[in-house]
């Protein structure tokens, strides 16, 4: 006979696993890619984040100044908006640092690109790799990678090329660059032009949605004449000088050469070309939102390989805001899906993170990951939320289980709650007001097999229904 009485049951401490660990239908083994090895010579980590502090050591002193000098409640940095550095504010640092204002706007703007400054209308403030500058030598090659990915900001082209020609150069460079890479020395310019050459027209002909090969008559004439007006011997050269400026390269006496910089900057997006190639899932191509359910049915290393090809196919900064957005829909196995991939983002993704802070439905989220980006263990991270808050996420991932999830392991998600009983966890998951609490409730209910814990959960699923 089954006892009426509602049963005390105690509740194992356990943390909650994240939702992509928890088993599936699908079972994914796929065979470890081993660990791609950079080019041979390629100078250690460590030797190539020597060289990458040197190049960038006067940016880093602007922004160890502007640090020190325009944090809260100093001196705004810049009057427009657009992060262009006021005129006072530039002669002010000339002075301190013994530089021509000219100067400083140069280092600013490097530091700007690199990642060591960023500007919020008015307000610089010290971004997280200058934080990480002096101990972490993965933050310091980030950085240049971004300046160098942005070569043709810090050297802009002259005001009289055509923009649409500079577009195209600044597309076709990268097979320039894989070329001088695959040469491993010096590289005469005529034959970096005859490649850039080739490039350009394979861009202007993959524009085309006519075979022009195939016309005759007036018409194909005025269809190849941008071809002959475009010169693009000015264009590789500014290109050169503009790649030269940022430590990719070395260029004169007619040739150029990759740096140990360069030709491992070079080496880092093919590699990542070919993590996206390798989208274990096919996802690659959609948008985060339909990415993300698509990884809800693999297993823990299978998404994380499909994270890692997604955003290595698209800048981090507007994958982040893609990532953030699909968390904050109606599905909360997305939203632990979303904090896992921005897991494999990394530092990039704080400044994103923190601000969401403020939004109830993320905050749980967001806190977790910021203490485990800190270096808290992530056994231990749960610890920064209250009590309201780790009921808030229970029921979420709750609601998430039983959404895409069996019965059996809604059950088991009732032992990771941090209440040590089950009335406890009923009482405070009526009163965190999480929207789909009553969702949760009749499902559990209707999962487990203890029939008395189940009539006790049906009645606090109607009296959160009836508001009693």
């Amino acid at each position: 006979m089954t006892s009426r009485i509602p049963r005390d049951s105690r509740l194992r401490l356990v943390r909650p696993r994240p939702l992509a660990a928890a088993p599936t239908a699908i079972n994914q083994r796929r065979p470890r890619r081993p660990a791609p090895r950079p080019p041979e010579g390629t100078p250690a980590p460590a030797e190539l984040a020597r060289m990458a502090r040197s190049g960038l050591a006067a940016a880093a002193r602007v922004a160890r100044w502007a640090d020190a000098a325009l944090g809260p409640g100093g001196d705004s940095a810049t009057t427009d908006g657009k992060a262009t550095l006021s005129d006072a504010t530039a002669e002010r640092a000339a002075r301190h640092l013994g530089l021509t204002a000219a100067q400083v706007r140069a280092d600013w703007d490097t530091a700007r690109l690199a990642g060591l400054i960023e500007v919020h209308g008015d307000t610089a403030r010290p971004g997280w790799r200058l934080r990480a500058w002096n101990r972490d030598d993965s933050a310091v090659l980030r950085g240049w990678v971004a300046l160098c990915d942005a070569w043709s900001l810090a050297h802009p082209e002259p005001e009289e090329y055509e923009p649409a020609a500079v577009a195209e150069v600044v597309t076709a460079m990268p097979q320039v660059l894989s070329f001088l890479q695959l040469s491993a020395g010096p590289v005469p310019v005529p034959q970096l032009l005859d490649l850039l050459q080739q490039r350009v027209t394979e861009l202007r002909t993959e524009r085309c949605e006519i075979d022009y090969a195939q016309q005759t008559g007036p018409l194909r004439p005025a269809l190849t004449e941008p071809a002959a007006d475009a010169p693009l011997e000015p264009l590789l050269d500014w290109a050169l000088r503009a790649l030269a400026s940022v430590g990719a390269l070395t260029y004169g006496d007619g040739q150029a050469t990759l740096t140990p910089l360069g030709s491992w900057a070079v080496w880092v997006k093919l590699e990542q070309i070919c993590v996206a190639a390798q989208s274990p899932a096919g996802n690659i191509e959609q948008g985060a939102e339909d990415m993300l359910r698509g990884c809800g049915r693999l297993r823990p290393n299978a998404a994380r390989a499909e994270y890692r090809a997604w955003l290595a196919a698209r800048p981090v900064g507007s994958a982040v805001t893609e990532l953030i957005d699909a968390a904050r829909g109606e599905d909360a196995l997305l939203r632990g899906l979303a904090f896992e991939a921005l897991r494999v983002v990394g530092a990039p993704a704080e400044p994103e993170v923190r601000t969401v802070l403020d939004e109830p439905t993320l905050r749980p989220y967001a806190l977790l990951w910021l203490a485990e980006h800190d270096g808290a263990d992530p056994e231990d991270a749960h610890e920064v939320l209250t009590r309201e808050e780790s009921t808030w996420l229970w029921v979420d991932t709750a609601a998430a289980v039983a959404d895409h999830g069996e019965a059996p392991l809604l059950v088991r998600h009732l032992e990771s709650a941090v209440q040590p009983t089950v009335p406890a966890l009923l009482s405070e998951v009526r009163a965190v007001g999480h929207p789909r609490t009553v969702q949760v409730l009749v499902a559990l209910a209707a999962a487990h097999p203890d029939p008395a814990l189940a009539k006790a959960v049906r009645r606090a699923a109607f009296q959160v229904h009836t508001g009693g």
